[in-house]
């Protein structure tokens, strides 16, 4: 086996240089600091110990393996740490795996921002789209709701910066409030469409749908789920928090107010995603399915991202359970390999 080409070259003569996740290529030599996003001891089919690790930057994440010293070099980290390691990067079963050879826990000042992917998208300019499709609602008592949270500044402040997920869809500082306003913009759409729609509860359920993700998640050097997300999940923290703030709101119907927490618990559509109840409303229908829209989207775009395939299709995807084309087919690939036109033409020669 050829040895590994190194990427340091540049290290030696720029401090500055970083060796990034999404840049890492098969066959090199990685010497770099990256955040331990799951560790896992495990034992080959001979029974013998390895570590299978998830590492990560804010530019992707990496599969990674320790065959050798593995008690040695487990002890010296956590999930959940930044460690310095080195080793080299390997082809396998259609993806990226990192070989590591030396482990170190890094220690002093650890800076956030190489590790915390943060949203492409201006937050303050997403902040005054979602302002503007809100001040549309007309009816005084969802208004009331919404103004109790735009008011208040550590809500306001947490919803601007969590992310709506840990891995799957928009799981990057910034993401929930992406999230949130993509959806409202397709609800408003839809609203016009189909003008029997209830717009104004919609819009709000659609604002309101995933709040409960800034107690669910916590993001200091690495997103990951609090004690509350766990036991409870961002469902039951969202209608937590839609009671607290509807204390203070006169007289609301509770007819609105079950239809919004109804938004809230049933926007996941089905029991095996996590629903504790189907959509049973007309409103809710909708939210479930332009929340799908905006995740799956997300989450499929970002798999094209990080996938490391050079040619035409993705390698295959464990969450989605397939691969994906990623380009247009060449004309003569596409007739070469079209099984239905030559089995025509075997028919045709053959008459």
């Amino acid at each position: 086996m050829e040895k590994p080409v190194t990427m340091m070259t540049e290290r030696e003569t720029n401090k500055n240089y970083r060796i990034w996740i999404r840049d890492i290529k098969a066959d090199t030599w990685v010497k770099e600091s990256y955040l331990v996003k799951s560790k896992r001891s495990m034992l080959t089919k001979k029974g013998d110990p390895y570590l299978s690790m998830i590492l990560s930057d804010k530019t992707g994440q990496i599969e990674a393996r320790v065959w050798d010293r593995v008690e040695e070099l487990s002890a010296q980290f956590k999930e959940g740490d930044v460690i310095q390691i080195e080793g080299y990067v390997t082809y396998f079963k259609d993806s990226m795996q990192l070989n590591i050879k030396e482990i170190r826990l890094q220690k002093g000042e650890i800076d956030p921002s190489v590790f915390l992917e943060t949203t492409s998208k201006d937050i303050s300019q997403m902040m005054k789209e979602l302002g503007d499709i809100l001040g549309g609602i007309k009816n005084p008592y969802l208004q009331s709701v919404i103004d109790e949270f735009l008011k208040d500044t550590d809500f306001m402040s947490f919803f601007k910066r969590a992310p709506a997920g840990k891995n799957l869809h928009h799981p990057y500082l910034g993401g929930l409030l992406e999230h949130t306003l993509n959806v409202m913009k397709m609800c408003n759409q839809i609203s016009e469409l189909y003008p029997f729609l209830d717009r104004d509860l919609l819009l709000c359920g659609a604002f309101l749908h995933d709040i409960g993700k800034i107690k669910e998640y916590q993001y200091d050097l690495h997103f990951d789920y609090t004690h509350e997300g766990r036991l409870l999940g961002h469902l039951i923290l969202g209608i937590s928090m839609l009671e607290e703030k509807i204390k203070y709101i006169d007289k609301i119907p509770k007819d609105l107010i079950l239809k919004l927490k109804h938004l809230i618990l049933s926007h996941h559509g089905e029991y095996e995603f996590g629903s504790p109840k189907r959509p049973k409303i007309l409103e809710a229908v909708v939210l479930h399915l332009v929340d799908e829209i905006d995740a799956k989207i997300n989450g499929i775009y970002r798999f094209f991202e990080i996938d490391k395939n050079n040619g035409l299709w993705t390698g295959f995807s464990r969450v989605y359970d397939r691969f994906f084309l990623k380009g247009i087919i060449p004309e003569e690939d596409e007739l070469k390999n079209d099984t239905g036109l030559r089995l025509q033409e075997d028919l045709f020669n053959r008459t």
